[in-house]
């Protein structure tokens, strides 16, 4: 995922955010039902191993939609005693099980990829594909294309990590569709030596695979590991501590994801208590998001410490 999937705070309540992502979800659902019966019946009619094997990447989907329909509605949930920081850790399970899926999905293409290059090597015969398997090849990318950008968009606007997780998976069907698309194209017309295109490009989509997999476990497995946030987002918060009115010096900051949600502790030196700390409160909500932020203060009586007014303290 890219920096543009990043964005300061939500436009949508959490009630809305869960609406708006099974929706999203569900039309992706239908889609690559529909894409996916017909790249594998094109794929066995037009005699293409590639199509074959993007039809099953794209019956894949329903995996990872089914997990975002489940998890999306859990991780939005209020918190409760018992998860006191929300559910927020479900979305991010979510999209780790999207990547494993990826990755797994792409292991077994490029498999059978090698398996049919080593049989045309070999000097067996490849089945030429045929018009129907070009034509689904193009219908494909056109859909998987405005799938990603549509998904992509509203999991940007509820901020929700596995909805964008699931944009990108996606995007990889669109590249996967690109790559058959040449490889079938070239094992229709550049005769019987042009053929071993078919499984070749069944191999270079699961490479696909297998990079977008990856790209999406690592920020998952950074957020449970519970990596801080980047260093950008934490030079802000302290140049927001700092120039709060009030706030003497501070330390201890400590920051992680939750989800959608990001958390962050602080103790803060103040002359006088609990209404500096609520204006400090509100100035990081304002800023990253009332309802995607959790903040815990700590307020310690000010002795005389020398005043910090920029980020250089934030231990």
């Amino acid at each position: 995922m890219d920096n543009s999937d990043s964005i300061k705070h939500p436009s949508v309540t959490p009630e809305e955010a869960v609406k708006e992502a099974r929706h999203v979800t569900w039309v992706g659902f239908w889609c690559n039902a529909a894409l996916g019966t017909a790249k594998v019946i094109a794929g066995i009619v037009g005699r293409s191993g590639a199509l074959v094997a993007d039809g099953i990447h794209s019956f894949s989907d329903f995996i990872t939609d089914v997990i975002v329909l489940v998890m999306v509605g859990i991780a939005r949930r209020r918190p409760n005693a018992r998860y006191q920081y929300g559910h927020g850790k479900y979305e991010t399970f979510a999209t780790m099980l999207i990547a494993v899926a990826l990755i797994i999905v792409g292991i077994g293409i490029f498999i059978d990829g090698i398996k049919h290059v080593i049989l045309a090597l070999r000097g067996q015969e490849l089945a030429r594909p045929g018009w129907i398997a070009l034509a689904i090849c193009f219908a494909s990318i056109v859909v998987k294309e405005w799938l990603f950008r549509y998904t992509r968009r509203v999991g940007v606007r509820i901020q929700s990590g596995a909805v964008i997780a699931n944009a990108w998976h996606h995007r990889s069907d669109a590249f996967s569709s690109v790559a058959t698309l040449v490889g079938v194209a070239g094992a229709m017309f550049l005769g019987e030596n042009g053929r071993i295109l078919d499984p070749i490009a069944a191999m270079i989509v699961a490479v696909f695979i297998i990079i977008v997999g990856i790209k999406m476990a690592i920020p998952a497995i950074n957020e449970l590991l519970e990596v801080s946030l980047p260093e950008k987002m934490e030079d802000q918060i302290r140049h927001i501590i700092a120039e709060s009115e009030g706030v003497r010096t501070y330390h201890h900051l400590r920051t992680r994801r939750n989800g959608s949600k990001i958390i962050i502790e602080v103790h803060i030196t103040v002359e006088q208590g609990h209404s500096i700390a609520t204006e400090v409160e509100n100035k990081l909500k304002n800023d990253f998001g009332n309802d995607s932020t959790i903040i815990t203060t700590h307020i310690e009586p000010y002795r005389g410490e020398e005043l910090l007014r920029d980020g250089s303290c934030g231990a």
